[in-house]
């Protein structure tokens, strides 16, 4: 019986069916094959790295028996999608499908860092520094892209009020711009049209809502007390009166680099406009960077008409509404203790 091209075809058709069936089988297998790894392993995948080296990187680390597999199941199944660069955890139990999958949705690795209320943006820099966080670029740099908080502040230089402190994960390499989106974006979300709407009806703008934070922020870290120191510097400034606040002065110290934690009585004679001994009203901008409970208390003070407080040099204050009782708690809390003179 002769051989047509028609039974030629069909021959052919046959051949590749089984080989395709073949090859399915082969990786099915081969990609749902356990690891060799038994405990969690961290990978490190360099960006410009090909599937062949990734495969080859991965089977150093035992997390992949057949790597000619690997590259063949994402040239077919995968492909035109990147195997994204990354840290990655890999967990038993693990598959090459497993690892696959994790790879092209690019679900690396993410660290921790909590960052604080009340620090300012150069005092991040140092944080990160110190915590060894591994992140791309210059933080500082990077705190100066005002633009992305220049709708809500329009006066500002950089973005020392706009950093919202909280704890981030971010993953290895990250850029410094990032992470500065990231604090900023946190901080929009907290100061939305509600924090807005509030801020016109006190008459006050972002700028001044956040300055006025920064500086409850510094003055004490109870929460119940931040609403009445609100009302005091609200009261004060309602009244022309100058909001005598020592961490402004130290804010001045340490941007001329002059702060040894120290505040001595001299320093109340500092020439800046963050002096709030010698100038009225709020100093120029943020003195640092506020958490939500302070950013709340300037804009909800409590309804008290206190205008003084002082310290207990426990981490409490006392508030009073005269000048004669504030004297009083002076003599008690700071005086008799050799404190200086708030």
């Amino acid at each position: 019986m002769p051989i047509t091209p028609r039974k030629i075809v069909d021959l052919v058709l046959i051949l590749l069916a089984a080989s395709n069936i073949g090859l399915a089988y082969y990786l099915a297998r081969a990609m749902t094959a356990e690891a060799p790894a038994a405990a969690t392993t961290v990978v490190l995948v360099e960006k410009g790295l090909g599937p062949a080296s990734i495969a080859r990187l991965l089977q150093q680390n035992q997390l992949l028996k057949h790597p000619r597999a690997f590259r063949l199941a994402y040239s077919l199944y995968y492909s035109p999608r990147f195997l994204i660069a990354g840290e990655y955890s890999f967990e038993p139990p693990l598959t090459a499908r497993k690892i696959m999958q994790q790879m092209v949705a690019g679900k690396v690795l993410l660290h921790p860092i909590t960052i604080p209320e009340g620090l300012t943006f150069q005092e991040m820099a140092r944080l990160l520094e110190a915590k060894g966080y591994s992140y791309q670029g210059s933080f500082l740099e990077a705190c100066r892209q005002t633009e992305l908080i220049a709708d809500l502040d329009p006066k500002a230089g950089n973005l020392e009020g706009y950093l919202f402190p909280e704890t981030y994960h971010f993953s290895r390499g990250v850029s410094a711009g990032e992470i500065v989106r990231a604090m900023v974006n946190l901080f929009r979300k907290n100061f939305g049209p509600e924090e807005l709407t509030r801020s016109g009806e006190l008459q006050m703008t972002v700028r001044e809502i956040v300055t006025l934070a920064s500086l409850i922020e510094k003055e004490t870290s109870r929460e119940e007390e931040k609403p009445l120191v609100a009302a005091v510097f609200h009261n004060r400034l309602r009244l022309g009166m100058k909001l005598d606040c020592d961490p402004t002065i130290i804010y001045a110290l340490k941007m001329e680099g002059r702060f040894d934690g120290n505040l001595r009585l001299r320093d109340k004679s500092l020439p800046s406009p963050y002096n709030t001994y010698l100038y009225p009203g709020l100093p120029p901008g943020p003195i640092c960077n506020p958490g939500l409970s302070s950013i709340r208390a300037a804009l909800h003070p409590a309804p008290v008409d206190y205008l003084y407080f002082v310290s207990r040099n426990d981490g409490s204050h006392v508030f009073n509404r005269s000048f004669q009782e504030h004297q009083r708690a002076v003599l008690k809390y700071q005086l008799k203790n050799g404190r200086r003179l708030r």
